[in-house]
């Protein structure tokens, strides 16, 4: 990993409205990327996750209400100029969406979304934007890619939308690509083909999953961030913290996981739901589905210290 600084989030918080109020979705994230960083960010649905990479791009929903700093490749996506927006937008960073089919514009061919956005972002003539985008298109693996450019995106299959989505993202090498859960819904052999572009394909860029997959994190990238009901509740190397995690929440998601170990079960689900309001009341947000709740931890919520946020975190190495 770099020490260039990529990007950096400071007590980031996002609001929505309900109804006379605002309910907070996001609270206190800080977060530093540096080149050559793959960081997941992990956690059940509604957690925050993509809200949290939304912010760096700049992309919140209208209503949303961010605060807090965010800064990416020295532009604040909430603040910057137009100008600015558009430099960060493509040229430092980019966001692989969840879903490529709703991404991707369903009346202009593939060559035709591509290719505009090679041109608008590094000024090249036709001819050598298309030289770039076959060049992509073959990264990702899409098979005879000269032939891909006049198809629409409806006449593609899931894998190869996704492939081309990423190809997009990567086309113009930026500093920081953001991939919301990317293979989602694609089957073992595509995912798995998708995690190798996902890891071949940045260069010296950094990548920020958003997954709520362990198992994919673990093959992709080299430190985590675990999210509860909209904060950072772990983090640290995501070797060590698989292997010893210390945040009973963090316990609890590599407890869910799938195992074909015949010494223990298969899925121990996490007790319990995720509150629906975490930004009222008191004390730990993970009280009410936590083992080792105590009267401290209703009364006062722990603050993130030395890369964990509890008052009883365990320190015994899982089995």
């Amino acid at each position: 990993m770099g020490t260039e600084v990529v990007a950096s989030v400071t007590d980031l918080s996002v609001a929505f409205p309900a109804g006379a109020d605002w309910r907070t979705v996001v609270r206190g994230v800080s977060l530093t990327v540096r080149r050559g960083d793959r960081i997941a960010i992990v956690g059940e649905s509604g957690s925050g996750k993509t809200m949290v990479g939304m912010s760096l791009l700049g992309i919140s929903p209208e209503q949303a209400r961010v605060r807090g700093q965010v800064l990416v490749d020295g532009i604040d996506p909430q603040r910057g100029s137009p100008a600015q927006l558009r430099r960060l937008r493509g040229d430092a960073a980019a966001m692989v969406f969840q879903d490529p089919l709703t991404s991707l514009n369903p009346v202009r061919t593939i060559g035709a979304q591509l290719t505009e956005s090679v041109r608008r972002h590094q000024r090249l003539g036709r001819a050598q934007a298309r030289v770039r985008v076959l060049e992509a298109l073959h990264a990702v693996g899409v098979p005879a890619p000269a032939e891909r450019l006049g198809v629409y995106p409806h006449q593609l299959s899931g894998g190869l939308r996704q492939r081309v989505m990423i190809a997009m993202a990567i086309l113009n090498r930026p500093a920081l690509l953001v991939a919301d859960e990317p293979t989602t819904a694609l089957d073992a052999t595509i995912q798995a083909q998708i995690l190798g572009v996902l890891r071949s394909g940045l260069d010296a860029g950094a990548l920020l999953l958003i997954t709520h997959d362990l198992a994919v994190a673990a093959e992709v990238c080299t430190s985590v961030v675990v999210m509860y009901a909209g904060q950072i509740v772990e983090q640290g190397p995501i070797a060590e913290l698989l292997r010893r995690p210390r945040h009973p929440y963090t316990r609890g998601l590599i407890a869910a996981v799938p195992t074909f170990d015949p010494a223990r079960p298969s899925l121990r689900p996490i007790p319990g739901t995720p509150p629906t309001r975490p930004d009222l009341g008191v004390g730990c947000r993970f009280a009410d589905r936590c083992a080792y709740v105590s009267q401290q931890c209703r009364d006062t919520e722990p603050a993130l210290a030395d890369g964990v946020a509890c008052w009883h975190p365990r320190e015994e190495a899982l089995r």
